[in-house]
């Protein structure tokens, strides 16, 4: 197998367990693999396998090569994970990358970054340096990870923090699921979710910010599922997930990788939470009537309707974008498409970064479908979820509610009103690139060049 750019999984907590048991499905059929990770198919040079390095590891101890899952598993109770090594994944995962402890978080993100959770995380890095060592060539982490409880939250911050000081050089990139108000599981979850964001913005390099809100509206709106269940929701985020990582796991015309995404959607350190959107979202008795051209994939991408934060970029502004098309779609028809919905809506993309989405293209399409396109958008308009986690933050901080569950575990009240005034930052640094124009820029210029100037004479 040609040497990959590998990519180490971590999935953290009951969410971020249950999401990366569906990517791990998804990726086994998109790379011909079976559940315990045996190739199935008759062509072991195929397309399928070139670059399957990047995910798994090949271990041949005797027979065919068996691919393992360059990944680890950790919740701070032992439900989740022990679900997973008795289900149909059992075989798949090394039985020494799951990491459980037994008193869980209990929605409580000190426990999670500093008690229960610090406890545990020596012990993952372990397994974690363990799979980076046997990496020819690391490009960085993945973590998945929900912002409303306390161990995806809590303990996935420290994590964080830890790769960061650890691996300097890597690329951390994160999927994150952001709580709702209309879809809360707890109380705390702006407490959770506002400390998790604070700790983000310093220590990710790309948060792909997912949103149960959006993921409810697709599941019941666009899907046609009356109740959808977590298992649905988990199934729209893995696809995406499986889209995202399509240009890093196949051979396409654009090779890419998490440094090359990075540098093409992050035009400012801090401003790096982009929405993902996915198409084509239809349901199993619509999808014989839909007519999947590369111009509807395309703008179904920017459609708020395909968008899984529950934000509306008609709102703001596009800073960057990156389309990624998979299957038999030809690059200039892409290319032409792209161009022409941003000349369409030019009002809605920032004038001051030329050219700022990307096209990829891929050529094997997801399992199940003839094409697709997953869109990675740059978008002023995430700050109306920072803004909603703000709200429902300050009514309860004001009156100091909850906060003894916190300081009880050795938390400092101080915590909160930075993470608080950073987030505030961040939502203002939003504010500030979207009312930009290219007048102030040239202005900032001049004004730039006069100063020197005048210090020269």
């Amino acid at each position: 197998m040609p040497s990959s750019r590998e990519i180490i999984n971590i999935q953290a907590g009951q969410a971020g367990n249950q999401v990366g048991e569906v990517f791990w499905e998804m990726l086994l059929a998109e790379h011909g693999l079976d559940q315990s990770g045996f190739y199935q198919g008759s062509d072991p040079h195929s397309i399928q396998l070139q670059r399957a390095g990047v995910y798994f590891e090949e271990v041949n101890s005797s027979g065919p090569p068996k691919y393992v899952p360059r990944s680890v598993q950790v919740d701070l109770e032992a439900g989740v994970c022990n679900r997973t090594r008795s289900g149909p994944l059992g075989a798949l995962f090394r039985p020494d990358t799951f990491l459980t402890a037994e008193v869980g978080a209990g929605n409580n993100w000190a426990k999670g970054f500093y008690t229960e959770g610090a406890e545990l995380v020596e012990s993952i890095l372990d397994v974690v340096r363990k799979q980076s060592e046997s990496c020819d060539a690391l490009q960085g982490f993945q973590v998945l990870q929900s912002l409303g409880g306390g161990t995806g939250a809590g303990l996935g911050s420290l994590l964080l923090s830890k790769l960061r000081e650890e691996f300097p050089d890597k690329m951390v990139s994160t999927y994150s699921i952001f709580p709702s108000p209309k879809v809360s599981e707890t109380v705390v979850e702006p407490y959770n979710a506002l400390l998790s964001i604070h700790q983000l913005v310093e220590n990710s390099d790309l948060t792909f910010c997912i949103d149960n809100e959006a993921l409810y509206d697709i599941c019941v709106r666009t899907l046609k599922l009356p109740s959808p269940d977590f298992s649905s929701l988990n199934q729209v985020i893995a696809r995406v997930m499986c889209g995202v990582s399509t240009s890093l796991r196949f051979p396409g015309q654009l090779n890419g990788d998490l440094r090359k995404l990075g540098m093409n959607l992050v035009p400012f350190p801090r401003l790096h939470f982009l929405i993902p959107s996915y198409a084509p979202m239809t349901a199993r008795a619509d999808s014989s009537f839909e007519k999947n051209s590369v111009v509807e994939l395309t703008k179904a991408l920017f459609d708020r309707k395909n968008f899984l934060a529950a934000c509306d970029p008609r709102f703001g502004r596009y800073l960057t974008a990156a389309t990624i098309f998979r299957g038999p779609i030809s690059s200039r028809e892409a290319e032409y498409a792209v161009r022409d919905l941003q000349v369409k809506n030019s009002q809605n993309f920032v004038e001051w970064i030329p050219d700022n989405v990307s096209v990829s293209l891929v050529s094997v399409p997801p399992v199940g479908q003839a094409q697709a396109a997953t869109a990675l958008s740059n978008s002023t308009a995430i700050q109306e979820v920072f803004k909603r986690t703000l709200d429902t933050f300050s009514v309860m901080y004001r009156r100091r509610a909850f906060l003894h569950w916190y300081s009880g575990e050795g938390m400092d009240e101080m915590e909160f009103t930075e993470a608080e005034s950073n987030v505030r930052d961040l939502v203002a640094e939003y504010q500030q690139y979207q009312e930009a124009t290219l007048d102030d820029e040239e202005g900032a210029y001049e004004e730039e060049a006069t100063v020197e100037h005048e210090e020269e004479q």
